[in-house]
């Protein structure tokens, strides 16, 4: 018997895991005051080494767990979190690293990991931190050289980022 094709769906708990954070990381980069503005505000360039961290310390975790055996309950479906929309911003460097995080998460999510029923094969691990590299090395070598521009004529090319969820 071979298993379910799940559309938008894993059987691994940790694959539900990284795609729940990588969701929330992508919210916050186009909801950030970044998104407005050719200037990457420092704040949210500390928040986005801070999201990149935090999957880099989820990934070794996970790592360094062992495998699960879940013999009464795999394949058990988990429904992954609809994918955020992300929308064109003014700060393309926002919107870059929005994307890249999308990527990854498609990535991840329809990886040959997805149907184990926890942990991630190594190639997998492999291409989740090189996404991880590559942000890394895109705020280190891009964004903290080439901020802000200035674009006159070109701006505002993009509506400004609605504001975060409120309420309590």
């Amino acid at each position: 018997m071979s298993l379910q094709e799940l559309n938008n769906g894993t059987y691994n708990c940790d694959v539900d895991a990284l795609v729940r954070r990588i969701n929330r990381a992508i919210v916050e980069m186009t909801k950030s005051q970044s998104g407005g503005v050719s200037l990457s505000i420092s704040f949210d360039v500390i928040r986005w080494r801070t999201y990149i961290q935090g999957l880099v310390t989820l990934l070794d975790y996970i790592t360094s767990q062992p495998q699960l055996d879940l013999p009464e309950t795999h394949p058990l479906p988990v429904a992954l979190p609809v994918k955020p929309v992300i929308p064109m911003m003014e700060n393309e460097s926002a919107y870059d690293m929005a994307q890249l995080f999308d990527t990854m998460r498609e990535e991840i999510a329809n990886s040959q990991s997805s149907r184990m029923p926890s942990g991630l094969i190594s190639h997998d691990e492999v291409r989740i931190r090189s996404y991880l590299a590559r942000a890394t090395n895109f705020i280190n070598d891009y964004i903290t050289v080439i901020d802000p521009l200035d674009l006159p004529d070109s701006s505002p090319m993009a509506p400004a980022p609605t504001s975060g969820l409120k309420g309590v």
